[in-house]
């Protein structure tokens, strides 16, 4: 029976909560000296730009840490075996790396992984600070008259930042769960897309603060334009979770070919086996070990749906491009998907390199984060309006249709 008192070891737990505290402290620091004069919105917009930028950070990290097999480097949590850090655990460590000298446990891989924890925690402090921070300047406005002539508190929400907060503390619970169930395929990649879900809440916070700033509305686009982006929103998310289970279930050399796999247009594959959620890693929920084919079934219904993908990114990118505001999210959205067709090809044909795993994984975490930009930057427009408006555009001298009524 397994001992999950040890397992979950709370004791470093105030210790990693210092090193949290103290690895955030330069950032507020840093944030809130430098942007002293500027207003609640802007220092709130500074705080959380920071914040995703870190975050982004982390995620690249994530990638290392699981790339490089690291995810095990400590097998308990949030310590390693019960310290602090790595430095406590020499001795632990040694012996587990002389059983096994090409398992899971060494003391760069055990590093690695203590790094991305003492990160999460740093991270996790910053959105508990930018939570904070914005409950205070809402209760202060609430308790100031009104004045029409500042606009730039009108578009706060606190409930945006307590939303964040309580996502990262359940990210926090998946990590947890990462190390204690050995990296269970279905969990990893849960942990992966609840690290883009909060790179979404952080990039909606930044977008809403900077409109609150500049005291402006988001840019009226077309009902067609705003589905669009809704869509391959949807789409995207869809691919990053397929992402996710290629690379937790190491399907990324099934097929090591392209435009075709294993020298076909329609290898052999097991959708069944390769798409059972709930299993250990390498094997079925019967605990038969999962066949090659179940493999290049994960791989290719990946590579599938990148071409979808990045049809419906190209398009957007040029629609996006006719609307001048949107501008720098089309040539942002262009960029990334030819990364990632590159970054994904370097996978294939390269045998998975480490430069380009991680770029990959950065990619789709930047796709996600641009996509959400243009989201918060756009607004839909009723189509009534939208012709009306294009009629006055065509035709800037001649009368409105009242006033064509009103003169018949």
């Amino acid at each position: 029976m397994m001992d999950t008192g040890s397992l979950y070891d709370l004791t470093p737990v105030a210790w990693l909560m210092a090193a949290g505290v103290l690895i955030a402290l330069g950032p507020l620091v840093w944030v809130w000296r430098r942007n002293a004069g500027a207003g609640p919105a802007r220092r709130l917009h500074a705080l959380t730009v920071l914040t995703l930028f870190l975050t982004f950070d982390l995620t690249l990290f994530g990638a290392f840490t699981r790339l490089t097999d690291s995810g095990l480097g400590c097998p308990d949590w949030p310590g390693c075996y019960g310290n602090a850090s790595p430095v406590g655990a020499r001795h632990e460590i040694a012996m587990a790396q002389s059983a096994q000298p090409t398992g899971p446990v060494t003391h760069s891989k055990a590093w690695v992984e203590m790094v991305h924890r003492y990160l999460a925690t740093g991270v996790g402090v910053l959105i508990l600070a930018l939570a904070g921070a914005t409950w205070a300047v809402r209760r202060r406005q609430r308790r100031m008259p009104p004045a029409p002539a500042d606009g730039e508190h009108a578009t706060l929400s606190a409930w945006w930042p307590a939303l964040t907060l309580a996502w990262v503390c359940l990210q926090g619970a998946f990590g947890a769960l990462t190390v204690t169930w050995k990296l269970f395929p279905a969990i990893v990649t849960l942990h992966l897309l609840g690290a883009v879900v909060l790179l979404v809440l952080l990039c909606i916070q930044a977008v809403r603060y900077r409109q609150a700033a500049a005291d402006r509305l988001p840019t009226p686009v077309s009902p067609a334009l705003r589905s669009g982006l809704i869509a391959t929103s949807a789409l995207l998310l869809l691919q990053i979770a397929l992402g996710g289970w290629v690379s937790t279930n190491y399907a990324v050399l099934a097929c090591t070919q392209f435009p075709t796999c294993q020298g076909s247009w329609w290898p052999p594959m097991n959708f069944a086996q390769g798409f059972e959620i709930w299993r250990h890693l390498g094997v079925t929920g019967s605990g038969v070990p999962l066949d090659f084919s179940a493999l290049t079934a994960i791989h290719y219904v990946h590579r599938l749906m990148a071409y979808a993908v990045f049809a419906a990114l190209g398009v957007l990118a040029w629609q996006l491009r006719r609307t001048p505001p949107l501008r720098p999210q089309a040539r942002w959205l262009a960029g990334l998907a030819l990364l990632q067709l590159a970054t994904g090809l370097g996978n294939v044909l390269l045998g998975w390199p480490l430069v380009a795993a991680v770029l990959h994984t950065g990619g789709a975490a930047a796709l996600a984060v641009v996509l959400t930009w243009a989201l918060c930057e756009s607004r839909r427009v009723a189509v009534a309006a939208t012709a009306t408006a294009h009629d006055t555009d065509k035709a800037p001298g001649a009368p409105h249709n009242n006033q064509r009524e009103a003169a018949a």
